[in-house]
């Protein structure tokens, strides 16, 4: 009978060590180490691999490698395919993540049942019970003669059962519950969290499976677990969404098979998860009464424009330290461009108080947001209440120049599309054509800019 190895690992961090230790090296946590065990008898790669059939390895060079298109089949939500890269592939291991509450197992359920119409699919489901999964479908209405559910936390239990049906597509719900016999650490640790994902990834690419992983977050909003549990996947994407709103937005953050920082956004209703086509159209229920500091920008998300409105608002301080609050922005980005204001502009705003918030809750990371930003400030500032049909985009320089954008011509198309007749966009953006029913005012200079409103 072969012996049992076992190692000393952090719970916190992964760090592996060859006896206990009190505090951990690595991340400087007390008390995480604990022991497990590496292997009793077989190995789990030895099991999988008696699970899936002997896979053999050979070396080929780049040349001989044969190209074809990666096949996709659709989730029965465009949304979601796009988040995706077009669709879900076969033999990829899928990690959503979200905040309690955000829809995770309410989307994949209702993907899920839609797909198992058409082929294999099963469900396992580590935190509710089958009657509480059947209860869901039951409420939202759907079809539920074809899904398979299993509850089951035993990851190689997991994958023995799935090869008596051979399903195309296994929905892990959820990672954190999940464990391997052979690793000694309690589910939802460091350990067992990344031998599980590991051994289902493995599982994934052998048998050509499309697994969904889900995952939890942690008060920060990133993702809990090790950072390997990222690295092993193939796709990682978020749900996000607050409390007090019904809309919810998907976002990639890694994608092997598509482009990343793609955006989906749903409506969460009485019978589930809706796909929003037009997601502009939300972002843009402007007040009926026109104010300062308000201003329509268009920023890019993975493959299309997205029009949101941003607000900005300085008011005298009564502090010796006048505040600066961003909300969807970044908070060094606005004070960065808060000096450029001051010293190409001749605005000086250190004694006002700014805030500054981007409506309906959007992340914007891009820099083609700045120079919305700088002129919702003056427009506050100098209480200028702006058309409503302008819309302004463009990156702003340090030394004050208007930098162009990418994609220039697709954002005012979708302008346009909207309904604006005004444009304040960098020179260089500028199409030769121009467009249809939109003036274009081409800026190089931020204080040319300023003067244009």
């Amino acid at each position: 009978m072969a012996k049992a190895k076992t190692a000393w690992v952090c719970n916190e961090c992964g760090a592996d060590y060859s006896r206990w230790q009190g505090q951990c090296k690595e991340c400087k946590a007390w008390n995480s180490v604990t022991e497990i065990r590496l292997a009793k008898g077989q190995s789990g790669s030895a099991r999988l691999q008696g699970y899936a059939g002997q896979v053999e390895s050979k070396i080929e060079t780049l040349e001989s490698i044969e190209l074809t298109d990666l096949p996709r089949f659709t989730s029965g939500l465009k949304e979601f395919d796009r988040v995706l890269g077009g669709g879900i592939v076969p033999g990829s291991a899928v990690l959503i993540g979200g905040s309690p509450g955000a829809g995770k197992s309410t989307v994949l359920l209702q993907t899920m049942c839609f797909l198992a119409q058409n082929m294999t699919v099963l469900y396992i489901t580590g935190e509710e019970s089958l009657q509480q999964v059947a209860m869901r479908a039951d409420r939202l209405g759907l079809p539920k003669d074809q899904l398979k559910l299993l509850s089951e936390t035993n990851v190689e239990t997991i994958c023995q059962l799935a090869n008596t049906i051979s399903p195309s597509v296994i929905v892990i719900d959820s990672i954190q519950v999940m464990h391997m016999p052979d690793v000694q650490s309690a589910p939802g640790s460091v350990s067992q969290v990344r031998e599980s994902a590991a051994f289902l990834t493995r599982y994934a690419k052998q048998n050509n499976v499309a697994i969904f992983m889900v995952g939890h977050v942690t008060k920060d909003g990133s993702l809990a677990g090790p950072k390997v549990l990222e690295h092993c996947i193939d796709c990682s994407i978020l749900l996000d969404g607050s409390s007090d709103s019904r809309y919810r937005t998907l976002r990639s953050h890694k994608n092997r098979f598509g482009a990343v920082n793609e955006l989906g956004v749903f409506a969460m209703t009485e019978k589930g998860m809706k796909e929003v086509s037009n997601p502009s159209a939300i972002f843009l229920s402007r007040a009926e009464v026109p104010s300062s500091g308000s201003l329509v920008m268009v920023v890019w998300e993975g493959t299309r424009p997205l029009m949101v409105e941003l607000q900005a608002l300085a008011d005298d301080s009564a502090l010796g330290n006048p505040r600066r609050v961003a909300v969807g922005l970044e908070q060094n980005r606005l004070a960065l461009l808060l000096a450029v204001l001051h010293r190409h502009a001749g605005l000086q705003l250190g004694d006002q108080d700014v805030f500054v918030n981007v409506v309906g809750g959007v992340k914007v990371s891009e820099t083609a947001a700045d120079l919305a930003l700088l002129l919702a400030l003056v427009s506050s500032f100098k209480n200028l209440i702006l058309a409503q049909d302008l819309v302004v985009f463009g990156e702003v320089g340090l030394s004050g120049e208007i930098r162009p954008v990418p994609n220039g011509v697709e954002r005012l198309k979708e302008a346009a599309k909207h309904g604006f007749k005004r444009a304040i966009i960098p020179k260089q953006n500028v199409p030769k054509g121009g467009i249809d029913g939109v003036e274009i005012i081409g800026v190089s200079q931020l204080v040319e800019a300023v003067e244009v409103i």
